[in-house]
């Protein structure tokens, strides 16, 4: 527990009680509909889109998980969603222009737009449940988990009070002030957030807190940080290791993995701000905006403080963990007592055990620097807010604030998301669909509300952030190419996407629940090839490769969707291309095709702008990054490329046919 003075309350109070109101004070216009509460009225501009889609995924458990990852495998490790970008790109100049011509409420009304009958509205209604609720709620357990951390580092407070502090001010502004007030409270907090993140950034490296260190330059020459500091190798240079945190997501992951807010071709809360947009021109300006900060501006504070938090709190050495670990083998007796009631045991024992187990997962100096913090949550991500736990008075509150901020975006945002699929895609289509506005308004807040209540109850179940990141990749594992190709192939048909949503599911539970006791993963292990990645890995990879000859296969097994429904979908999104072909020969055979519907096949020029985009966006994020590892000259050309880059783009986007 850190100290905490007037001054660092005062800003905090002071930041929670105005962005309270500032995300409440659209709680006149929000209420009167739906369109109003869930989409702004489809009035809003694209930097307002842009800022307020990086602010929900700056939580606070992404500096966490930024943490972990570059103390477990370096900053390359990061390559594990930096190669989202791909995903990012591509919706940008592919997907957000046909999200907003359709003009739906959600992005699952897509099912009923692009299919036909009792089994896409029941599709519909099911994955509201299952991604609004279910899926929604673990994001939101997780983002929980990370405000538990925080306030047993910070405050000292128990994993209740922490999340009552926390979630008493986003339940405030989230239910009055609707989309509108989240995405202009987004706004204000993002400024807040990245204010924060630098400063710690800016204290860890020059303050003298890490070994007397006061410079970058002395920072990245220190022995625990220099194997951690490559951009393009992971600091275990095993080629397993190598295949898990950037060979994969850069050759599979990013377009056959669904993960919330890098959607193969958009989905969930960012397709909502894109339904939000004026036009289809600001809703890809909006999300091309939200790729930049999000990928370009956003982590290098957030990896100074980790690798600074390497010197503060350092790896416990390989031969320490193994004596640790050969310690509780020979203590199993106490480890067994430890687990079944660690009250019950002798001080010195219990704390012998703690620190062991600490010592043998390699956080032992985050153990005894925080003896408070229950080794339940012990974990490299809770070196952030160790760090900041270092911070002097008065900064520390802004941070603090800004770590509230984080959490307070994301929550917001999620909860929107979520009881707009239980109203838009449940309520309003299969309870009551005559229901008054305002009685509809009404439930999306006490939807809201419920979530959150069950979220918190969920985070005290959940352990790291990391886990959970994976956990997310391997349910949606196989499913992208899926949503990637459905907008452009006429195939592909309801049942398509039951038997990829069925598959990847259920392997992800035989993963995650069965592997171990039928020693699949021991095996594994025990095979020499399989060594070239990790059992992680290979329950992705796995994943993708049932789910989607799964999928295909079903495809052709099933009949496709009826052609009135395929050709009013065309008519109204326009997707042109090779895949639609059959469509639209048929829809002018019949004269069917008004005047004004010509197809806008972007596809061409949209991969050009998505290949010119993420050249924009590494060669910004890698020139800042050399610019601070003093390789002057190599930041420079990065830099100039990024700049070449951003002009065609710029170039390049007026060849895309946009209303």
């Amino acid at each position: 527990m850190i100290p905490i003075t007037w001054l660092d309350a005062w800003i905090i109070v002071g930041f929670l009680l105005s962005v309270v109101l500032v995300g409440s004070w659209a709680a006149r216009y929000s209420g009167q509909n739906t369109e109003s509460f869930f989409l702004s009225g489809r009035n809003m501009p694209w930097w307002l889109l842009g800022v307020s889609m990086v602010a929900c995924t700056f939580s606070c458990d992404t500096p966490n998980l930024v943490t972990e990852i570059v103390r477990l495998n370096g900053v390359a490790g990061n390559w594990v969603w930096w190669a989202f970008l791909l995903t990012g790109m591509l919706t940008v100049f592919v997907y957000a222009g046909l999200w907003r011509r359709s003009g739906l409420d959600t992005d699952l009304g897509f099912y009923e737009l692009r299919y036909s009958g009792r089994s896409a509205a029941f599709l519909r209604g099911f994955r509201a449940i299952y991604l609004g609720v279910f899926y929604n709620l673990i994001i939101l357990g997780g983002v929980s988990l990370a405000a538990i951390k925080i306030g047993q580092i910070l405050f000292g407070l128990s994993p209740h009070m922490s999340l009552l502090v926390s979630m008493t001010g986003v339940a405030i502004y989230a239910t009055l002030g609707g989309l509108t007030g989240s995405m202009w409270a987004d706004f204000y907090q993002f400024g807040v957030a990245m204010t924060g993140a630098v400063f710690a950034a800016v204290y860890a490296v020059r303050s003298g807190m890490a070994d007397g260190v006061t410079s970058l330059g002395e920072l990245f020459t220190h022995p625990a940080v220099v194997p951690n500091l490559a951009l393009f190798r992971p600091s275990s240079h095993d080629l397993s290791t190598l295949m898990t945190v950037m060979i994969l997501p850069l050759a599979v992951q990013w377009w056959n993995v669904w993960y919330p807010g890098a959607e193969p071709g958009g989905g969930g809360f960012v397709v909502q701000r894109m339904l939000s947009a004026k036009n289809e021109r600001h809703a890809v300006g909006g999300t091309l905006l939200f790729n930049v900060l999000h990928y370009a501006v956003r982590p290098w504070p957030w990896i100074l403080v980790a690798l600074a938090s390497m010197v503060v709190f350092p790896l416990t050495p390989q031969p320490e963990r193994e004596a640790a670990r050969m310690w509780l083998e020979a203590h199993a007796a106490e480890v067994r007592g430890y687990a079944a009631d660690k009250a019950a045991l002798p001080d010195e024992v219990r704390e012998a055990v703690r620190l062991k187990r600490a010592d043998a997962a390699g956080v032992g100096s985050l153990a005894r620097a925080f003896p408070r913090v229950d080794d339940t949550y012990l974990g490299h991500d809770i070196a952030y807010p160790g760090m900041v736990s270092r911070m002097p008075g008065g900064w520390r509150g802004l941070i603090v604030a800004s770590l509230i901020a984080a959490y307070m975006s994301t929550v917001a945002t999620l909860l929107n998301w979520g009881s707009s699929y239980v109203v838009q895609d449940v309520y309003l289509r299969f309870i009551r669909s005559q229901a008054p506005p305002r009685h509809a308004v009404r439930i999306g807040r006490l939807t809201m509300l419920a979530m959150l209540l069950v979220s918190a109850w969920i985070a005290f179940h959940m352990t790291t952030v990391k886990d959970i990141f994976h956990v997310l990749l391997q349910v949606g594992a196989g499913t992208g190419l899926l949503y990637i190709l459905r907008w452009f192939w006429w195939r592909i048909n309801v049942w398509s996407e039951v038997a990829a949503m069925t598959v990847s599911f259920v392997v992800a539970l035989f993963f995650q629940f069965g592997a171990a006791p039928l020693g699949i993963e021991s095996a594994m292990a025990d095979a020499g090839w399989f060594r070239l990645m990790d059992f992680t890995s290979w329950k992705m990879v796995s994943g993708i490769l049932f789910t989607t000859v799964a999928w295909v296969a079903v495809t052709y097994l099933t009949p496709p969707v009826d052609d009135r429904t395929l050709m009013a979908f065309c008519r109204k999104i326009r997707p042109g291309g090779p895949g639609w072909k059959r469509i639209t020969e048929r829809t002018q055979a019949a004269g069917d095709e008004p005047a004004g519907t010509e197809p806008c096949w972007n596809v061409p020029a949209g991969l050009v702008c998505m290949l010119l985009g993420c050249l924009l966006v590494w060669a910004a994020l890698f020139g800042v990054g050399y610019l601070l590892y003093d390789r002057i000259a190599l930041g420079c050309v990065m830099s100039g490329i990024a700049a070449v880059a951003a002009y065609g783009v710029w170039k390049q986007m007026g060849r895309l046919r946009l209303g």
